[in-house]
């Protein structure tokens, strides 16, 4: 079994808050295709990173869960690249690692 996290962000690159439909696309997407999804977000969580010129980046983000019997890393390669482009991000973190349920 697999779980697949989902890192999104609150804000665009540009600075402009992201609507909450979005979220709610993901949400209904992910929910259809695996059946069930968790959300942490209702304290978003703080994220920082140095881009290259050592610049710190703060970024806000909201953390999707999926648990999967499979993990089929074309679609999800496709799946992130997607959101990339519908949250206007450079970059989204989709990790998955593989659990144990006792």
């Amino acid at each position: 079994m697999h779980m697949i996290q989902l890192l999104l962000p609150l804000w665009s690159n540009d600075g402009e808050r992201l609507p909450h439909a979005l979220f709610e696309q993901v949400r209904d997407e992910l929910t259809g295709r695996y059946g069930g999804l968790t959300a942490y977000a209702r304290t978003p969580a703080s994220g920082l990173w140095r881009q290259q010129g050592g610049e710190t980046v703060h970024d806000d983000i909201v953390v999707y869960e999926v648990m999967a019997d499979g993990l089929d890393v074309e679609w999800w390669v496709s799946y992130r690249t997607e959101l990339e482009k519908r949250f206007r991000q450079d970059q989204l973190v989709v990790r998955a690692h593989k659990i144990r349920v006792l």
